[in-house]
């Protein structure tokens, strides 16, 4: 599905690399498996409640437009391509916090774990731990598998892009995070009426 992880992705792996893709992953994954682990002990009936996704839409929608508003700050100014060898291990970690930060901020994320993914995880509670773990790991993996395309993709398609095109690739994935946190910003205050 399109959206934050995506758009946050295909900037930070512009910028850094293609193992910021997969950092930016770690991070979704790290906060998934808690979810997960909270899932199983009751925090479902707590998601579905109007006021909290109507305050996680808000919340998440202006941490959604900060990000973007950085992307654009970045952007504005004469950028020219960075090596992958630009990433600091601060900035590393910086990814995997990013990963979370997008993930979370995202109240349709949280939104599919409390519906269909808990059904999935309803599902996969019936065969234990086993069955549980399996559904986890195919789901992280997918995530993996496309957003290593997507990172792939991008880094090295640096080869054939100038710096003006980085700089409107920039511009776009900075609209869309800023959009994205309008629009959730708009579906929050929805929910809390």
């Amino acid at each position: 599905m399109p959206g934050p992880l995506l758009t946050l992705t295909i900037s930070e792996v512009a910028r850094h690399g293609f193992w910021a893709g997969l950092l930016l992953v770690l991070g979704h994954g790290i906060l998934e498996l808690a979810l997960v682990i909270a899932l199983i002990f009751g925090l479902s009936t707590f998601l579905a409640n109007e006021l909290v996704a109507g305050i996680i839409g808000i919340v998440g929608g202006v941490v959604l437009i900060y990000m973007g508003v950085s992307v654009l700050r970045r952007s504005w100014h004469r950028v020219e391509i960075p090596s992958a060898a630009s990433m600091s291990s601060e900035q590393k970690g910086r990814s995997v916090v990013s990963g979370m930060l997008v993930s979370i901020a995202n109240p349709y994320w949280i939104i599919w774990w409390a519906t269909i993914g808990m059904v999935y995880l309803t599902w996969s509670l019936k065969l234990g731990a086993a069955g549980v773990a399996s559904f986890f790991s195919g789901h992280i993996l997918s995530d993996l598998i496309w957003y290593t395309v997507v990172a792939y993709i991008v880094s090295t398609g640096k080869r054939i892009i100038s710096d003006a095109i980085y700089r409107w690739l920039l511009l776009v994935c900075g609209f869309a995070l800023v959009g994205l946190g309008v629009f959730f910003i708009v579906s929050g205050i929805k929910s809390l009426l």
